[in-house]
Order: C-alpha cells, then structure tokens, then sequence
C-alpha cells in the first residue's frame, strides 16, 4: 500500500465511521417511527460531503441522491418485516402506487436542476412540520375516516412521492401522519409506509443517476449518487431496519416521537439558515 494511499484512506477514515453510525441510526429510525431514514441521513451526508472534496453548491444534491439511493435496501428490509405482521394494507399500495413512482421521478428531475436554496428550504420546511407533528399532542387528530380515493387520492400520492424524492427521504415521513390523520391505526400507517419507501426510492434514485452535474463530482459518483456513500450506509440501515420494525410493535412511541421531533427542529432551522441565511 503506497504511503499517499495509507493517508488519504487515514483522513477517511472519520467520514467513513459517521455514515457508517448514521446508516445504523437511519435505518433503525426508518423501521421505528416510519419517518424515513433520510432524515437522518441528509444532512449528515450534507455536512460530511465537504471532507469528501463535493463543491458547497451540490453537497445537498449528492446528499438527497445517496440517501434516496440507500432508502431501497432499508424499505425492502422495513416492508417485508411489517408486512409479516400483517402491517402493509395491499389495496392502497396498489391504489397509489402509480401516480406515487411518478411523483418521486418527476421530483428527483426537478431537484437535480434546482439550486441549494430550494432543496435546503424545502427540506427544513418540512422537518419543521415533522417535527410539530411528534412534539405536539396531535396523536388523536382526525381529518377524514378513510384515505381518499380516485383524483384526489391520486394527486396525495404524487405529491407525497415527489417532495420525498426532492428531499431524499422514504415516503413514511410524510405519508405515515396523513396516514394516520385519515384514521389509519399507527401500526399499519408505518407499516404501508414502509412499502411506500420502495415505490419512492427506485424511481427517484433512476432520477438522481441520470442528472448530469454541471461541473465535476469526486470519483464514484454517478449523477448526483454517491456509489461509496451508499456502500458505506446501506448495509446498516438495511440491517437495523428490521430491529427498528420488530421494536415499533412492542415499545411505547410518544417519548421516543418527542426525541426525535427534538432532533427533527434542529435539522430544519439549520437547513432553514442554508437557504436563507
């Protein structure tokens, strides 16, 4: 091993151990609490990427793109243990999931052309309203007795998979709480959002490999995917998410849900200043 190689793999080696700490982290958060494990994932991505020599204006499209592209191994693990638990309701899978693998394509092309201010706020508008939505008692909130059908179920669908493209994250961040204010059992909202995450993250990531950056990415990246980020990450979050499905079903949520709502308002002030600060 020549003395530059043993060097440059030493000054890796930090990065290399946070992704590999936030995969485990994102996966297990993925199968727990059904918010998707890229909001754990996106911004340490972000925040690492500048060790890793990506321009300041791209690390939040490198980031969104790998955590997407890590999303797939962890929904596979995610669905298949909820859906063992009889957790994942088939017919709206079914239902959405057309104008859902739409929506996250469309979403992912759009988010390799739009510059930082608008992936950042869009993904700290939306940790925010994550955020209220476990910090706040609104456990019970009801809007509708059913999910709906035809047109407008459709459209719920395609904005669900298109926001959770341009933000890099599964679908259970945001179609869990619509899930459940629609008077979903939180169990089988998780659970359905779990699949939701593969239908996302497929197409998305396809999106994100077939961007062709502007000025050049270090070695390994494909588009805006980041193939040894995503070697780095994958194997965790796809082992943790099946411990954080198994531990969903047998540990109270509402303190574990006030955390992470905690770590959620962190992240989106944050990102809130990338954009307009």
């Amino acid at each position: 091993m020549s003395e530059s190689f043993a060097g440059t793999l030493a000054d890796l080696l930090p990065l290399i151990g946070i992704l590999a700490v936030s995969g485990l982290v994102a996966g297990f958060a993925a199968g727990l609490l059904g918010v998707g494990g890229g909001i754990v994932t996106v911004p340490v991505l972000e925040y690492s990427l500048r060790f890793a020599g990506v321009p300041e204006e791209y690390r939040m499209h490198v980031a969104v793109a790998t955590s997407l592209a890590a999303i797939i191994p962890t929904a596979i693990s995610s669905a298949r243990a909820h859906h063992s638990r009889g957790a994942l309701d088939r017919d709206l899978a079914r239902r959405w999931a057309v104008p859902m693998i739409a929506g996250a394509f469309a979403g992912s092309l759009l988010a390799s052309h739009a510059p930082l201010a608008v992936l950042a706020g869009v993904f700290g508008a939306v940790a925010w309203m994550i955020a209220a939505k476990m910090l706040l008692p609104f456990d019970h909130l009801r809007v509708a007795s059913q999910v709906p059908r035809g047109l407008g179920g459709g459209m719920l669908a395609t904005f669900i998979g298109g926001v959770s493209a341009m933000m890099g994250i599964g679908g259970g961040t945001l179609a869990v709480p619509t899930l459940n204010i629609c008077g979903y059992p939180i169990h089988r909202a998780v659970g359905t959002a779990a699949f939701f995450g593969l239908l996302i993250s497929v197409p998305g990531t396809i999106g994100y490999l077939l961007a062709r950056p502007p000025t050049g990415l270090p070695w390994l990246t494909v588009g805006f995917v980041s193939i040894a980020g995503l070697a780095v990450i994958a194997p965790g979050s796809m082992l943790t998410a099946t411990l954080g499905a198994r531990a969903s079903h047998a540990l109270s949520r509402r303190r574990l849900s006030q955390a992470f709502g905690v770590f959620l308002l962190l992240v989106g002030t944050r990102m809130l200043f990338r954009a307009f600060g």
